[in-house]
């Protein structure tokens, strides 16, 4: 009696090796070009050979009760990649719907953490989206306030990660 233990075959294990590597490199470009984006488009189509991936990114859900029951927090406002309040509090934002790290990989100190000074383009954190990891860039200068999203939290897009506190650095 045979106890193979072997994985079922996955949508790749089909696909030769060099085709693999192709697609796998592909991949990579594409997690370069949306980091490059000042916001993910609406859709994206990526074609190689006879396979096609589409990814639709849809419009935030209206409010409303969440799996748990509770009403969501109210998500302060924004625009253009951060969101200024009346007492000059700026919010760094998600550039795209997926999952939050603070970190660039398990067990790593947190690319930044309350009290620390940021200037425009230092890396945030980082959105994991359909196992892209897009790297979450500061967009002004200023002093981390508060952590609004936890590690490992899912988000929306344009949604606060970061309290900032605007101040010349």
């Amino acid at each position: 009696m045979s106890t193979d233990t072997a994985a079922a075959p996955g949508p790749l294990d089909r696909v030769p090796a060099r085709e693999q590597t192709d697609i796998s490199r592909l991949c990579e470009q594409v997690v370069e070009l949306l980091a490059r984006l000042e916001r993910p488009p609406r859709t994206l189509r990526v074609t190689a050979g006879e396979a096609t991936l589409d990814i639709d990114w849809t419009e935030a859900a209206p409010a409303g009760p969440t799996a748990s029951g509770a009403a969501p927090a109210p998500a302060a406002p924004a625009t253009a990649g951060d969101a200024a309040t009346a007492d000059d509090t700026v919010y760094l934002t998600s550039p795209a719907v997926g999952v939050f790290y603070h970190a660039p990989e398990p067990g790593a100190e947190p690319f930044v953490s309350v009290g620390g000074l940021v200037q425009p383009g230092d890396q945030i954190g980082i959105v994991e989206a359909m196992k892209l990891m897009m790297p979450v860039e500061a967009k002004r200068a200023g002093r981390i306030a508060a952590v609004v999203k936890g590690d490992g939290e899912p988000v929306e897009f344009d949604e606060p990660l970061f309290a900032l506190a605007p101040e010349e650095v």
